[in-house]
């Protein structure tokens, strides 16, 4: 099986948070759609002939794309790759393009799931974050999906915000279930360097929540969802069983995927490669046939880390038989030598030949993984 990820870069304006590559030149949105359905042709040798059980439409804003330009992209990949092996087709939506018109329209697409970015129900802090919705907004956009027929939907909120409390987070979550919702991302802020956000910190103008703030915002977010019926499958992932995001689960679980579009990662087991991130460019070079990306051989330790990285970072954990025949018996050995410590320390824990974290692992889980990385071979 395999993945395919489509980045449509296109926002109206920029969250100043967010370091994904993107762009406000909507002019060559038609420009744009054209050749990532060149590339997806170009491209069809990378997958090995595997059958395409997730797509996935990124960005960027994806739900800015119109009902032509959609259509168009999921033909493309129907002619090339078929659709009839897929079990997921999400697209990425902002709440105010979730109109009654869009959404109906949408729904007459292959999709059949949506990842609504939220963030939060607080509209001091959208304003902040230069959202383009507002709480009520947000609401209503789900209801509109869920009566149109969607009854796969994820949203993201975001926690950590400057000045918010517990009862502001609280109140988030609460509203996060009361949707009905099947699944939800919810990641710590992050103050990513050159973002409009980096650089109100650097200005005093906002603050960063301490660290013990943030730790028990986390502990918050487990124990809600947990007494609601979501499963904790990934540290920033919660869904109601059977919910999973199959396609993200395809990262953390070593499948191959082919990534299209400015900026667009793709896997294929051995190597990583990844496109310009630059629209004007990476237009012209697909465009003419000359296409503009770079390409790295994974070598053992970094194939290791990676393994481990995205493994740990899942519930299931690490499957310990998969790494020794993978990796080979000194990794193999490394791994459960740095691993003692912490499992001494009830923080990881081996069950059914699966090494994963317990619940107070989650808590360090940055600092655990870092130490169970390899530095060469």
């Amino acid at each position: 099986m395999a993945g395919i990820y489509l980045h449509i870069p296109f926002c109206k304006k920029r969250c100043i948070y967010c370091n994904f590559y993107s762009s406000t030149l909507l002019k060559y949105r038609g420009a744009y759609v054209g050749v990532l359905c060149r590339e997806l042709r170009q491209r069809k040798e990378y997958l090995k002939g595997e059958a395409v059980k997730t797509i996935y439409l990124g960005g960027g804003t994806p739900s800015l794309l119109q009902r032509t330009e959609l259509e168009k992209l999921f033909s493309e990949i129907g002619k090339v790759y078929g659709l009839g092996t897929c079990e997921e087709i999400t697209i990425e939506a902002n709440p105010d393009d979730l109109t009654e018109h869009y959404v109906k329209m949408l729904a007459t697409l292959p999709v059949n799931r949506l990842s609504i970015g939220i963030q939060t129900f607080n509209d001091d802090s959208l304003k902040l974050l230069n959202r383009r919705h507002t709480a009520e907004e947000a609401i209503s956009a789900v209801k509109r999906c869920q009566d149109a027929g969607f009854h796969n939907i994820s949203i993201d909120l975001i926690y950590g915000l400057p000045g918010e409390t517990e009862v502001q987070w609280q109140y988030d979550l609460e509203q996060a279930v009361a949707l009905g919702v099947q699944h939800i991302s919810a990641y710590s802020l992050t103050y990513e360097e050159g973002t409009a956000l980096w650089k109100l910190r650097e200005k005093q103008q906002i603050q960063e929540v301490e660290e013990e703030q943030s730790l028990l915002f986390f502990k918050m977010l487990m124990d809600t969802l947990k007494s609601a019926g979501f499963e904790h499958y990934e540290i920033s992932n919660f869904c109601l069983p059977g919910y999973h995001s199959r396609h993200n689960s395809s990262y953390w679980e070593d499948i191959p995927y082919l990534g299209c579009g400015a900026s667009a990662h793709s896997y294929d087991g051995i190597s990583r490669q990844w496109n310009v991130a630059d629209l004007e460019r990476y237009i012209q070079g697909i465009a003419e046939g000359t296409p503009v990306f770079e390409r790295e051989i994974l070598d053992l330790p970094t194939r290791y880390n990676e393994f481990v990285m995205t493994g740990l970072r899942t519930a299931k954990g690490i499957e310990l038989t998969k790494l020794r025949q993978q990796f080979g018996e000194k990794l193999f050995r490394y791994l459960l030598e740095m691993a003692k410590p912490y499992i001494d320390r009830n923080c990881l824990l081996i069950t059914e030949n699966r090494l994963h974290f317990t619940e107070s692992g989650l808590f360090i889980s940055d600092s655990i993984i870092s130490d169970l990385l390899s530095i060469s071979d």
